[in-house]
């Protein structure tokens, strides 16, 4: 996303803010909301092209947006969609990237308000783990033909009661819509997204064994120390490590194997 595409974008995500700052105002009913607007705007191509032509005013396209979602949607959901149609966009397609990236966003802020944001972090992590080491349950949630209900009905049945309702929500938006991307890209794009709410990085540590807390803790130290930001860890168990630790912060990968061992992070891990 660039030009005036990545203007909007920024506008977009402090008007989200200011939103949620307001605790009166229902994240997570304002998530399924935007996440409806983002429904219809990638279904209707003709309404997204009005709604994001350059050659018309930006109050033009509000009282559009007032005429065809009014009554559909609460004050701050269509307030906040008037105020993205009214700013210039380098791509029609970019609104709704822009409009799925605030309703799951919201849906994480009403986690976070609830003291559960770690917990929905963590439960995308392991979801994206089961996925890749299930390829008949990644099948069922990818399949083409499949249809979006049937599959909202077996996440559903794998998830209710024993996943966190945001989770759960995200996720099955995400297995809905995926538009365009891979069922494991969207989750980790989901965890990214989720730790930006708390300003933090997420590490994603395989080892041979599971580390004990004290070793969390320090492991957590001192790739705070090397990023200069706090890191959230995904942990996962593969003896393929053999014996060592590696961890993956974004594209870039720390081998910290009994080969080859980053000595920061071993300092960190021996306390």
């Amino acid at each position: 996303m660039n030009g005036a595409s990545r203007e909007a974008l920024a506008a977009a995500r402090e008007q989200l803010d200011a939103l949620t700052d307001n605790t009166s105002v229902d994240a997570a009913k304002l998530a399924g909301e935007l996440a409806a607007v983002t429904a219809l705007l990638d279904r209707e191509v003709t309404l997204r092209r009005a709604l994001t032509d350059p050659a018309q005013p930006g109050e033009a396209k509000a009282e559009l947006v007032g005429r065809v979602l009014g009554g559909q949607i609460g004050g701050e959901a269509a307030d906040l969609v008037a105020g993205m149609v009214r700013a210039r966009w380098s791509r029609a397609r970019d609104l709704v990237d822009v409009l799925e990236e605030l309703a799951d966003t919201a849906d994480l802020t009403a986690a976070q308000r609830a003291g559960q944001l770690d917990e929905v972090e963590d439960e995308l992590f392991r979801f994206g783990r089961i996925v890749t080491g299930d390829k008949q349950l990644r099948g069922a949630l990818t399949d083409r033909v499949g249809t979006g209900a049937a599959k909202a009905g077996l996440l559903h049945t794998l998830l209710g009661g024993r996943a966190n309702p945001v989770t759960e929500r995200l996720v099955v938006r995400l297995v809905e819509r995926p538009r365009g991307r891979s069922l494991e890209g969207g989750l980790e794009a989901l965890s990214k997204l989720a730790a930006e709410r708390r300003d933090r990085m997420v590490a994603v540590v395989s080892t041979a064994v599971p580390l004990s807390d004290g070793q969390k803790e320090r492991l957590g130290a001192a790739l705070t120390r090397l990023y200069g930001r706090d890191m959230h860890l995904n942990l996962d168990v593969d003896p393929a490590v053999l014996g060592g630790i590696s961890v993956r912060v974004g594209d870039e990968v720390i081998n910290g194997s009994v080969a080859d061992r980053l000595d920061e992070v071993k300092r960190g891990m021996a306390g």
